[in-house]
């Protein structure tokens, strides 16, 4: 492989220290990373302040049809980009080609945004009109489990409303954000993207940096907590996509063998590592034992291996620390629940984990109530449709939930019961760049995506004019 690169002010760049990059399949070496030191991290900033004056003044359709290009170069590009995505992250190629081209789609999506001036009144007593003008430097943090399509989330929303951005992907999952920033460097103007790293020992200094004024963050609740506090002496801007713990509720006039095999996919779909997977599945009494039985056969059926491997259908724990953390609350859930199918890590190299089905188990289990992030899916019984809901919504996350049920009307009324940021009807995990998206309660503040994610990246400017 060859040396990857920083971005900064336009310049391809050496770290100035380096880290290594772990393949999860094989726990072996994939190569050392550049690692930017604090005084790169200010360089990157400096830069990025220094090209927002121009990048603002530059018209809205310039930005717009410099999105384009960037999609084009993922387009060209994905076969390389995936190739490593799975190598640095796990997931397998299948996968990891859909998330390369799923971002040259929001990328595509953004490029024909547009701000207008909006009249809020025009009368005989006054003219009002809100403007939308860019913030300035933007730092978007992105994690592991989906280093490119998470980018996406952030990036061609913040360029195209004006900014300038310093990108810093996760410190497991380098690779392919520096590949991404050497395909890109030279559609922009010096410093309107800067791409850096760090061994998460930089979080803090982006956070407070007096010269960030947004910071767009995606990961757990806590490291959340912890942007929001370093961001407070500077009143910044934030948008933060945080933990959830998505439960799902299952009605007992579904058509059991479809319903399941939508469920599992959602459930454990990049290994269960998906901030969105259902988390929870609360199954009625009617079909509980039917559900539970089509569950661990498909468990039992998947091929998980090393994502490069052509029939590979399910990869690794991305790193160590989640493969630790999620070995521990199998281990507890053999205490308060019965496993039917998984339940075994695999021999041999690589933070391996096949799917876990777990029955007979409730709230006030660590597997219920906490955020496993992995590929363990309890199955939580209920009678009443009205206590499920109740029992749901009895947690500090609140990012997705989904109802399922052949009866619309039966599945609607108890939506709009749920408390989550989106609430899908007979599916679950679905996103699109036009629809809004974040979390309530512990799960995040703000708004990704569509034209309300697009204005979080914007100042609003109203212009009050006496008739």
């Amino acid at each position: 492989m060859n040396p990857l690169h920083l971005l900064i002010d336009g310049q391809l760049v050496a770290g100035d220290l380096d880290m290594d990059v772990i393949n999860p399949a094989t726990e072996a070496l994939l190569c050392k990373s550049p690692r930017a030191s604090k005084r790169q991290l200010d360089a990157a900033i400096a830069a990025a302040k220094k090209a927002f004056p121009g990048w603002r003044a530059t018209p809205m359709a310039s930005r717009a049809a410099l999105l384009e290009q960037v999609a084009q170069r993922l387009e060209t590009n994905v076969d390389e980009l995936a190739r490593l995505l799975t190598q640095e992250q796990g997931k397998p190629l299948a996968d990891a080609r859909g998330e390369v081209l799923g971002s040259a789609l929001y990328f595509r999506h953004f490029s024909k945004a547009e701000l207008p001036v909006r009249v809020i009144e025009h009368s005989d007593s006054r003219h009002v009109e809100a403007h939308r003008l860019p913030l300035g430097v933007v730092a978007a943090i992105v994690p592991w489990n989906f280093p490119l399509i998470l980018m996406a989330f952030k990036l061609p929303a913040a360029l195209v409303a004006g900014n300038t951005v310093v990108l810093k992907p996760a410190a497991t999952t380098p690779l392919t954000t520096l590949r991404f920033g050497e395909l890109v460097a030279d559609l922009f103007p010096p410093g309107v993207l800067n791409i850096i790293t760090d061994a998460n020992d930089l979080g803090a200094a982006i956070t407070a940096h007096p010269d960030v004024r947004k910071v767009s963050f995606t990961g757990s609740t806590e490291t959340g907590k912890r942007v929001m506090a370093g961001a407070a002496d500077t009143l910044k801007r934030l948008t933060l996509e945080l933990g959830g713990n998505d439960a799902a509720i299952v009605l007992d006039d579904v058509d059991v063998k479809a319903v399941a095999g939508r469920v599992f996919k959602a459930g454990f779909a990049n290994s269960g590592q998906v901030c969105i997977a259902i988390k929870r599945l609360y199954v009625q009494d009617g079909v509980y034992d039917a559900v539970c039985d089509e569950l661990a056969r498909l468990a039992n059926e998947v091929v998980v291996g090393d994502g490069l491997a052509p029939d590979t259908q399910y990869g690794p724990l991305q790193n160590k620390a989640q493969y630790e953390k999620v070995k521990g609350f199998i281990e507890d859930a053999r205490h308060s629940g019965n496993i039917i199918a998984g339940g075994s890590t695999q021999a041999g190299p690589g933070y391996f984990i096949r799917p876990t089905v777990v029955r007979d188990i409730t709230e006030g289990s660590r597997l219920v109530d906490e955020e496993q992030f992995g590929p363990i899916l309890p199955v939580i019984r209920f009678t009443d449709p009205d206590d499920a809901v109740a029992r749901a919504n009895n947690s500090p996350y609140g990012l997705g939930s989904s109802i399922w049920s052949s009866n619309p009307q039966r599945a609607y009324r108890l939506a709009e019961m749920m408390d989550a940021g989106t609430v899908w009807v007979n599916k679950h995990r679905e996103l699109a760049p036009g629809i809004p998206f974040g979390g309530c309660k512990f799960s995040g503040v703000g708004t990704e995506l569509g034209e309300r994610g697009l204005e979080e990246f914007t100042q609003l400017k109203v212009i009050n004019i006496a008739a």
